[in-house]
């Protein structure tokens, strides 16, 4: 068997992730001709089918899944060993002000990755008082949500703000299943502050929007998220913050349909901190682990 190229391994860990050729693409800044034929010469050159095709479409097999769980594996084994090696010698303290959410949904499942490849640095989380507050001077890189217009600063979008309706297992079991957005209403739904993403989620499927009213409302998201986790109701979750307890199965996901909010989440470093080398690791080190968010598909 030929040993497949370094491209078309990491096509089809794009793919994987994405599911679909034209955002693996995207990622890799190539056309979707040239990933189409990355996965046809890789499939050819292994001894086992990786893609069934349904219709138009393109889908990982039960083995293809199996395998680019194991490329993705080695893939960040290699990236990991160089970003030590590069590492070595990087020194000093850093303080990163993150938005709430996003520091306990996403940054501080991955940060021990950060402290084991950079040792020497000297690291501290804040979080703002106030969301999209970008002015304590003692902080070195923002992870800040809003719009990423921001004076005096290079400002860098991070991740997108995704969401859909998440909820525990035993919801859906519940109902025996979920076949119209319109069951949403018998679990109860569960809003942050007020109704507008499930407005918005409503107009989307074509449910009136003055039934998005109901349900209970709090005022934090970690709140929502624990509602629903035990079976309280149905929220709209950010589906990069929900990763985790989505991968677990601690929550899942109904439905297709997503609401893609304006705002996003940037990483900002003030003009007075660039060039500096603990705070481009840290940029560097957050792009990489972006770059391994899976895309979670509906259950």
């Amino acid at each position: 068997m030929r040993v497949p190229s370094t491209q078309a391994l990491r096509a089809l860990e794009s793919f994987s992730r994405h599911g679909t050729v034209w955002q693996a693409a995207d990622e890799m800044n190539l056309t979707r001709s040239a990933i189409s034929h990355q996965l046809r010469m890789l499939e050819r050159d292994l001894d086992f089918r990786l893609f069934d095709r349904v219709g138009t479409r393109i889908e990982l097999t039960a083995q293809g899944r199996a395998y680019a769980a194991d490329i993705r594996q080695a893939l960040l084994a290699i990236s990991g060993s160089a970003t030590r090696n590069a590492g070595r010698g990087i020194a000093g303290a850093l303080t990163v002000s993150c938005a709430p959410g996003f520091a306990s949904g996403w940054l501080c499942s991955k940060i021990g990755r950060f402290a084991a490849t950079f040792p020497d640095v000297a690291l501290s989380i804040v979080t703002p008082r106030r969301l999209g507050d970008v002015v304590n001077p003692d902080v070195d890189i923002f992870i800040t949500f809003g719009t990423g217009d921001l004076p005096e600063m290079k400002v860098e979008h991070l991740l997108d703000v995704v969401s859909t309706p998440v909820c525990s297992p035993a919801m859906v079991n519940r109902l025996g299943g979920m076949p119209d957005p319109i069951d949403v209403l018998r679990l109860g739904l569960l809003h942050l502050t007020d109704a507008e993403d499930w407005s918005v989620w409503f107009r989307l499927v074509g449910i009136p929007e003055r039934m998005a009213q109901s349900g209970v409302t709090f005022s934090d998201m970690h709140l929502v998220y624990s509602a629903a986790l035990a079976g309280q109701g149905i929220a709209m979750g950010d589906i990069v913050l929900c990763e985790e307890a989505l991968i677990e199965g601690r929550l899942v996901r109904p439905f297709e349909p997503v609401v893609r909010l304006a705002r996003a989440y940037h990483l900002a470093v003030p003009d007075t901190r660039r060039d500096n080398p603990v705070v481009d690791a840290f940029s560097a080190w957050v792009r990489a682990e972006r770059g391994q968010s899976p895309t979670l598909s509906p259950v």
